[in-house]
Parts: C-alpha cells; sequence; structure tokens
C-alpha cells in the first residue's frame, strides 16, 4: 500500500475510469425526489451531490437532510449551502415520517445540516423525527448521521433517548487535516462524542467514516483508526473524496479499489464489527445491507 504525503501537489489528477459514474434518467428515477419536493423535504444525496443518488433513487431510498438546508459551518469538503438559517419547521418530522410510510422504507437514515445557532444544536428535532417515523413506522429501523452539538452532552442524550438503531459521526478526516477541511470542528470533540454514545448506552452501534484523498499518510490513516476503536466505535465507512466544485478543497489522490480493500482488511484486523470501504462508499450507501452484515466487534 503505498503512502500518499501532504498538499503539494498543484493541480487535481485526472478522475480515473473507476469513478466515473453516469446519473439515470426516467421515472424511476424521479420518484423519489418529486415525493420528497412535494413533501418540503430535502436530502443530503442532492444538497451534497452524492455520487451514488442515481443509484438510490432508482432503489426508491434516499437519506433525509433535516433542520433546513442551509449549514451555520463553512466545511471546505461539502457542498451544502452556508448562510443565514430560519428557525426549525416543527413539522419536519411527521413530513418526514410520512414520506417514509409512502416510500415503504424498513431503513431510515437522517441527517442534518449542522445549525451551531440553535441551544440545542437540532437534537430535540432529531428526536422528535424519530419518534415520528417510529409511531407510522414501527418496523422501520433509524440511523442517525449526527453533528458535533459543539460537544454538547446534553444534545446528545436528547438524540440517544429517543433510541436509534444506529449512531453515526464522521471524523471526515485525519487530525491534521481538521484545520483546512473542517475549521468549525474539533477532532477530539467528535471522538468524545463517539466516547460518550457507548457510555450512556452500549446497545446502540456507533458508526462514524473517513474520506480519503484528501493529503492524508498512511500512518495517519492508521492512527485514526486506532482512535476509533479506543472511541468505541464498531462500523466504519471509507470513501474517496470528491470535489464538488473548485470552491472547494482539491482532491490530492485518487484512492485504487485494491488499496481501500486493503484499509478494508486492516480495519477488521483492528476489532471493527464491519466496515465498507470503496471509491463510492458514503456514510449511508446501502446502510441497510450494512447494518444487516453486522458482527459483533
Amino acid at each position: 500500500m503505498k503512502s500518499d504525503h501532504g498538499h503539494g501537489q498543484e493541480q487535481t489528477p485526472r478522475k480515473p475510469a473507476w469513478l466515473k459514474r453516469g446519473i439515470p434518467a426516467g421515472a424511476a428515477f424521479r420518484k423519489v425526489p418529486d415525493l420528497l419536493r412535494r413533501g418540503g423535504l430535502h436530502t443530503v444525496c442532492e444538497e451534497a451531490l452524492c455520487p451514488n443518488r442515481g443509484e438510490c433513487f432508482s432503489r426508491g431510498t434516499a437519506t433525509f437532510l433535516i433542520l433546513g438546508d442551509r449549514c451555520t459551518r463553512d466545511c471546505r469538503f461539502c457542498s451544502v449551502a452556508h448562510g443565514p438559517t430560519g428557525p426549525p419547521d416543527p413539522d419536519e418530522p411527521a413530513r418526514v415520517a410520512e414520506a417514509v410510510r409512502e416510500m415503504g422504507l424498513q431503513y431510515v437514515v437522517i441527517t442534518s445540516v449542522t445549525r451551531d445557532d440553535l441551544e440545542d444544536g437540532g437534537a430535540g428535532l432529531f428526536a422528535r423525527t424519530i419518534q415520528e417515523i417510529r409511531a407510522r413506522n414501527p418496523e422501520a429501523l433509524v440511523e442517525v448521521l449526527i453533528p458535533d452539538f459543539q460537544g454538547d452532552e446534553q444534545a446528545l442524550c436528547k438524540v440517544l433517548d429517543a433510541r436509534p438503531d444506529v449512531l453515526n459521526h464522521n471524523l471526515e478526516t485525519v487530525p491534521r487535516l481538521y484545520p483546512a477541511a473542517r475549521p468549525g470542528a474539533v477532532y477530539r470533540r467528535s471522538l468524545e462524542l463517539l466516547e460518550r454514545v457507548g457510555r450512556y448506552d452500549p446497545a446502540i452501534p456507533v458508526k462514524s467514516g473517513l474520506m480519503l484523498g484528501l493529503g492524508e499518510t498512511r500512518r495517519e490513516i492508521d492512527r485514526t483508526l486506532r482512535d476509533l476503536r479506543e472511541a468505541g466505535c464498531g462500523l466504519l465507512t471509507l470513501g474517496q473524496y470528491l470535489q464538488p466544485t473548485r470552491k472547494h478543497l482539491p482532491v490530492h489522490r485518487f484512492v485504487p479499489p485494491s488499496e481501500f480493500e486493503e484499509w478494508r482488511g486492516v480495519a477488521l484486523d483492528l476489532g471493527f464489527g464491519e466496515v465498507a470501504s470503496g471509491p463510492f462508499v458514503r456514510s449511508s450507501y446501502r446502510a441497510e445491507a450494512f447494518y444487516q452484515g453486522l458482527r459483533p466487534s
């Protein structure tokens, strides 16, 4: 496995063949976004320009984005809009739950923009969304991908008290790259959040993920995986960073599929219960199959 070093590249490397994927068209693809627009709902699939959105929409699934479509932070890897935000919509949890019912989802992934302007960071709306989904769809499993709530333990506990089936919080990258990629986040604060989940409710699986290709080295990846295991994380996703627009951080390196597979082996050897690792892997990509493949860690 080759190491990559630093951010010294002037130009983004040419996208390799294994990263070229078309967006399908047709009725099956349009059905999900049309349904969500009718409900006034957002998806991270569209807001973050996910490369898998065509596949997921065509399979009748999506990852819900709550608390609006604008983020109070301005991470340099993410295409979600940044800027002034209005108050949370109190009816949004019920509309999400109704969309879940209409789509017939058995596994639901809920994420949000980061709302540092709110007293609880939006934790209460996460909890109500879980509760509304369960009320209308009692058989559905719910995974939440949460922000760091600025380290507020009470906010985290609001979400955990609603008993999500999986609690996900992404580290996104190695600590050295936080100032460039996640200037509003703190590496140790995110690790502490993951640790708190296990202490508060050990029955809830803990999940996290990293993007590769931002300039991290092999040693940094290995150390970060070990940090995650020490924090009690048992589910891991590893995917390729793709530059959303020219205003965002450039890709330093395109990691080949064989290297992603090697990292999967490393992570499993470290004790992760399940690992999804590949160029197109994202936090919620095929999350239901990922959950079903979980082995005790």
